[in-house]
């Protein structure tokens, strides 16, 4: 009988079919996943470079904006029209108008300016503020004139000197070839101070200074501050100082004394002799006295002024500095500072009218020296000082009384003067060589036998010191020694002298002797001398004797002939 039972055949397991299910599927899906990841990758790469190519696109777009924007402004601008230039007159303010006189539009804010050479009245641009449109300056203009910028005023143009001042708003000018001129002051001058002689720049056009210049001129040979210089840097002049300070301060100090007997203070004091004894030095030391001695002042001014540089070759010009110089000097004084006015070589200038060979200059300057002293202004706190090594000269009218009214001869020193003067040079804090100071005892003692010792061999009349021999026209002769011809200059320059040979005595010691002392000894004192004198061997001048001998301020007869003596030799 058959048997149906089925026969089982061998089989794989379930669970590895399913692995291997689940492992194919995995490693699908995990490419999937790299695939995907490689196209996000690709994708981001993409968009990246998108964003970038955006950036480039925008800012593509906003240069080409720009550029349509200024190619837009330069068509604009190109087809604007110029702008015209103009100068202020005078600036009228926005007010309330008359309808029975004018129309509204006359009473905005406006300004007069010359435009083209026309004198017209233009508005204001309403977005200008009006304030800050001043009398001359320069504007711009539009096409319908009115003004719409500011320029200021013109920084060139030609200049003038102002001769006088009218008012507050307009100055006397002399311009071109002595031209006079009325202008106006520009805006920027309203406040500020203007002296008569002051350079100043001017639009002859338009009527306005417009600036001040700082130009040398009268500047150069005047000197408003006061020097360093007291009565006490002056030796041997005591007696001359005493007469200085009777006829300067005095008046200053006193002044009601002076009016209660009817005494009016001396307008000038002439000083005079020969040169190098100090007379630029008394009046420098007489504006540094006033301003201690006077009452209720701190300050005093010292107009100095250098008499040849003063002379101008165009006609007019140095007698336009003079009435400047005391236009200045009475601008000062009125405010109550005392005033010094120094002309220093007063011969160059104010020489007797008619001496002049090539030309005729001091017959106008004279004449204007004396209207400025005698003139209808007063010369209130004003001292005028003249100085001259030939007083010869000058022309007479100036050194009548009521003019120069004190005339003080500044002479050479003599043994005693000589000592005052060493004494100022030579101070306890100059170095004095150790070997003196032993020798004497102590650093004054040392200087006063230096000054001794100096003074002797200076002063002593013998054939060492003989100078030159004089001969006059009788057939007389004379000797004159080195102690007439000897200055307070002189003393100064052999001190110096001294000092430069102890510094060289000092620094050729030090070469070879680390401890070798500083100072000024007896022998560089008498080195000195020797060689001060030898120099000036060479300074007679043996062909105009009479003149040299006048100049050195030597008087007596007329001399013919001079001879150079060298230790007594010829």
């Amino acid at each position: 009988m058959a048997d149906n039972t089925p026969i089982e055949t061998p089989q794989e397991p379930v669970s590895a079919k399913v692995h291997g299910d689940l492992r194919h599927k995995y490693d699908s899906t995990r490419r999937r996943l790299a695939t995907l990841v490689e196209n996000n990758r690709q994708l981001r790469a993409d968009l990246d470079a998108a964003a970038r190519n955006n950036r480039r696109m925008v800012d593509i777009l906003n240069l080409t904006r720009e550029e349509i924007t200024t190619l837009k402004d330069s068509i604009a601008d190109n087809a604007q029209p110029p702008f015209s230039f103009g100068t202020v007159f005078e600036v009228h303010e926005g007010r309330e108008h008359d309808p029975e006189v004018e129309l509204p539009a006359v009473a905005r804010p406006s300004a007069d300016i010359l435009y083209s050479g026309r004198k017209m009245r233009t508005h204001i641009s309403p977005l200008l503020n009006a304030t800050s449109v001043t009398a001359g300056s320069d504007v711009l203009l539009d096409e319908a004139l009115s003004i719409v910028a500011v320029l200021g005023t013109n920084p060139t143009g030609e200049t003038g000197r102002v001769k006088e001042l009218l008012d507050d708003h307009r100055l006397v000018i002399v311009g071109r070839s002595d031209d006079e001129y009325v202008v106006r002051r520009a805006g920027e001058l309203k406040d500020q101070r203007i002296r008569i002689g002051d350079a100043v720049l001017v639009d002859y056009r338009s009527g306005y200074a417009t600036q001040v210049l700082d130009i040398s001129d009268v500047q150069d040979v005047m000197l408003e501050e006061v020097p360093d210089a007291t009565f006490d840097d002056i030796g041997g002049l005591g007696e001359q100082i005493e007469q200085i300070r009777d006829s300067v301060e005095l008046p200053f100090q006193y002044p009601e004394l002076y009016q209660e007997h009817h005494l009016q203070p001396p307008k000038g004091i002439l000083l005079y002799g020969p040169p190098g004894t100090g007379k630029t030095l008394i009046a420098k030391a007489v504006a540094q006295s006033l301003a201690e001695r006077v009452d209720g002042v701190d300050h005093s001014y010292f107009l100095n002024i250098k008499g040849p540089e003063l002379l101008n070759k165009y006609v007019g010009e140095t007698e336009r500095h003079i009435r400047t110089i005391f236009s200045r000097a009475r601008e000062k004084a009125s405010d109550g500072y005392p005033v010094v006015i120094f002309f220093d070589e007063m011969e160059s200038l104010f020489r007797t009218r008619g001496s002049g060979t090539s030309s005729d200059v001091e017959t106008t300057i004279v004449p204007q020296l004396l209207a400025e002293i005698d003139g209808v202004e007063s010369l209130q706190n004003v001292i005028v000082i003249g100085a001259s090594n030939r007083e010869d000269m000058i022309d007479p009218a100036i050194l009548r009384p009521g003019r120069l009214d004190v005339k003080i001869r500044v002479d050479r020193p003599d043994a005693k003067g000589a000592r005052e003067i060493f004494r100022i040079y030579l101070r306890t804090d100059v170095p004095i060589h150790p070997e003196e100071i032993l020798a004497h005892g102590q650093v004054s003692l040392a200087i006063a036998h230096m000054i001794e010792e100096s003074v002797e061999a200076l002063y002593a009349r013998n054939a060492v010191n003989e100078f030159v021999e004089v001969t006059y026209l009788d057939g007389s002769t004379e000797i004159l020694y080195f102690a007439d011809f000897v200055s307070g200059a002189t003393i100064a320059n052999i001190v110096d002298r001294a000092k430069r040979l102890a510094i060289k005595d000092y620094l050729s010691a030090a070469k070879t002797d680390h401890h070798a002392s500083k100072g000024l000894r007896t022998a560089h004192l008498v080195q000195a001398l020797r060689e001060e004198k030898a120099q000036q061997l060479d300074l007679p001048d043996t062909s105009a004797p009479q003149q040299w001998l006048r100049l050195a301020g030597h008087r007596g007869a007329q001399a013919v002939s001079l001879r150079v003596l060298q230790n007594g030799q010829g």
